[in-house]
Parts: structure tokens; C-alpha cells; sequence
């Protein structure tokens, strides 16, 4: 589980990228935006705060490093 986890210059990176689309959101309306948008959103910040990034880990099994 360790190998899975992100650096913390990965968890600042997805912080501030979700918190600018929650942002961004947020300046549009809730109502407005399609729901997709929310997506993005919530896993960086999922990934910000557990340092656990689903992204990552997916990318990782498709394409194994040698």
C-alpha cells in the first residue's frame, strides 16, 4: 500500500487544482454546471487529503513500470 500512496508535492498539486475547480464551481452556480464537472473535483480533493489517488493507482496497473 505504501508504493501507492502520492509525494507531498503531489497532494499540494491536487489540492490547489481541485480547490480552483471548486472555485470555478462555485463563480458559475451549482445549478449551472453539469454534473460531471464534480468528478474531478472531489478526487483531488480526495486525493489532496488521503494522499490516496485513484487516477494513479489505475494508471499504474494499466501500465506497468519496469
Amino acid at each position: 500500500m505504501k508504493n501507492l500512496l502520492i509525494g507531498k508535492s503531489m497532494r499540494f498539486f491536487f489540492l490547489v487544482a481541485g480547490l480552483i475547480i471548486w472555485l470555478g464551481i462555485y463563480l458559475t452556480g451549482f445549478n449551472v454546471v453539469h454534473w460531471i464537472l464534480y468528478f474531478p473535483a472531489v478526487f483531488f480533493i480526495f486525493a489532496a487529503v488521503t494522499g490516496i489517488c485513484p487516477g494513479m493507482i489505475m494508471s499504474k496497473k494499466l501500465f506497468k513500470e519496469s
